[in-house]
């Protein structure tokens, strides 16, 4: 089976770390997974060792691949225009939708019209992102697929296979809280200034680790906030770390007896949660869905109330002041992302779909 998933943005983001998993996943079931994105956002790294990439912006040649590689399903990420392309191309396969913005003012859009195409089903991350998607469709059913993490590539490593000779580089005697993901609004890294300036008023132990943002719209804008507040010597900024090079740094934050710590304000799941919980390092986010549906408060990390810095501040202080507990919410972050999200339990339910849908579609399923 050869299947096509167009996306507008190639990111380093979760929605195409979700997606890598799934198409080395695919893959050993003797599925194709092939990319169409529009638009270049430093992304590339984390796809080209597994699946052929398209990027071009051109709709005679988007049409083009379309027509003459005789995909067996395509899968639209939130890109309302591919509709049209998919039209024009005389695509006459079964196509799936996939739901992944979580503001409802952005992902109308993408879910308004679907140029008379009548999607087969619509794919979402979290029970949160399907409330969402049923306020903007009707008669059309939701499937809840959880991203899926590669657990043989992602763990938590020993100590001795920890490379502290490379980036990132912690200080000595120094616990690290770890911050993942763009400089934008929504990720709300002005909160995360906030955290880090009453932190440096309380102690001289802690060290917080900026991980993105080299391509990010913000970007400037955190950059003199950030020295304007005299913030360099707590806050580390790493603006590119390649995803494959994630695992020391998460390795290393685990080992310092520190925490991942996320102050975004809305998601529709969230990978870098299960990222750091697989490799062992317990998160401390808002309280909030689908934030609930990955972490339990107590027990994968502690969650912190709206966006209360006081709150936030008091969470982080509580794991990084207890290694016992920062150890015993390590192992339970690691059992969690196991039995919940391993890619092979979450990208089966998508294989077993994408059976379901070829049989509809007239072909004999099997893969």
């Amino acid at each position: 089976m050869r299947i096509l998933v167009i996306w507008r943005l190639l990111t380093v983001g979760g929605v195409n770390a979700g997606w890598r998993n799934r198409a080395i996943y695919f893959k050993k079931h003797g599925i194709e997974t092939e990319f169409l994105y529009t638009t270049d956002h430093g992304g590339l790294h984390i796809m080209q060792d597994v699946a052929t990439v398209y990027l071009t912006n051109d709709e005679q040649e988007i049409i083009g691949i379309i027509k003459n590689n005789q995909y067996d399903a395509i899968i639209v990420v939130d890109t309302g225009k591919a509709y049209k392309w998919i039209q024009k191309a005389g695509y006459k396969g079964p196509v799936i939708v996939e739901a992944r913005t979580p503001e409802l003012i952005k992902l109308r859009p993408h879910l308004k019209s679907f140029r008379g195409l009548q999607p087969e089903t619509i794919v979402v991350p979290s029970e949160y992102q399907k409330r969402l998607v049923s306020i903007l469709t009707e008669d059309i059913p939701i499937h809840v697929i959880y991203n899926g993490i590669d657990i043989s590539f992602y763990h938590a490593l020993p100590e001795e296979e920890i490379d502290f000779s490379s980036q990132p580089f912690g200080e000595k005697g120094k616990k690290i809280i770890g911050w993942i993901g763009r400089l934008d609004k929504r990720k709300n890294w002005q909160m995360l200034l906030e955290v880090a300036k009453t932190i440096k008023s309380q102690r001289s132990d802690i060290e917080f680790w900026v991980i993105g943002g080299a391509q990010s719209v913000q970007r400037e804008e955190f950059k003199a906030k950030w020295e304007e507040e005299q913030l360099t010597d707590i806050i580390k900024w790493f603006p590119v770390i390649p995803y494959q090079q994630m695992l020391q740094a998460y390795a290393k934050i685990r080992q310092s007896g520190g925490c991942t710590l996320a102050t975004t304000k809305t998601e529709s799941f969230g990978n870098t949660f299960i990222e750091s919980m697989v490799c062992g390092v317990p998160v401390v986010a808002s309280k909030m869905m689908p934030v609930t549906e990955l972490v339990n408060h107590g027990e994968h990390g502690l969650l912190y109330r709206g966006q209360n810095v006081e709150d936030a501040v008091n969470q982080l202080n509580r794991i990084l002041d207890d290694p016992a507990l920062q150890r015993k919410m390590s192992e339970a972050a690691i059992t969690r992302v196991h039995e919940k999200f391993a890619i092979e339990v979450v990208a089966e339910q998508y294989v077993t779909l994408l059976k379901k849908i070829g049989r509809w579609y007239g072909r004999d399923g099997e893969m």
